[in-house]
């Protein structure tokens, strides 16, 4: 079975929008093994308080024992805008793929050029909480692009 990582530069806490995830989650199990996993280290705070650049640097170094294991993806607004069929040919094939989320200042260059692809969710900015509730949206409506079912219609 493919397996799916979410990782997001985020303080672990409870969410209104858990139960949503779950759901998502769930319908995606038939496809895959979805794992969530939110970073937020005490570099990443203190870099906050620094300057944005020094908080992308906290990022990519908290991120770095996640890349290079298996296709990874980093969301970013500069990123590849793409529609929901090229978003399923990312899942095509593939036994396991990454799913990046930054913080609040995005990702440097560093970590991008690390990722095998950036996409875009869109121009518009929004919370990561909001990101990945639309990326797991989107997962699943690639898996059911895949596997011909009607939810993509």
């Amino acid at each position: 079975m493919m397996h799916v990582e979410i990782v997001s530069i985020a303080k672990k806490e409870r969410s209104i929008y858990d139960p949503l995830y779950k759901d998502l989650i769930k319908m995606i199990s038939r496809y895959a093994k979805v794992e969530d996993s939110e970073i937020f280290s005490k570099d990443v705070t203190k870099a906050h308080t620094i300057s944005p650049s020094a908080a992308q640097s906290a990022y990519t170094k908290a991120l770095q024992p996640y890349i290079n294991k298996g296709y990874s993806i980093a969301l970013h607004p500069d990123g590849k805008l793409i529609d929901s069929f090229d978003f399923s040919k990312l899942l095509d094939g593939k036994m396991s793929v990454k799913f990046f989320i930054g913080g609040a200042y995005g990702f440097n260059d560093e970590l991008l050029s690390q990722c095998d692809g950036v996409v875009s969710l869109g121009k518009i900015t929004m919370s990561h909480k909001i990101a990945k509730a639309v990326l797991l949206e989107q997962i699943y409506r690639g898996f059911a692009i895949l596997n011909n079912h009607p939810y993509h219609k």
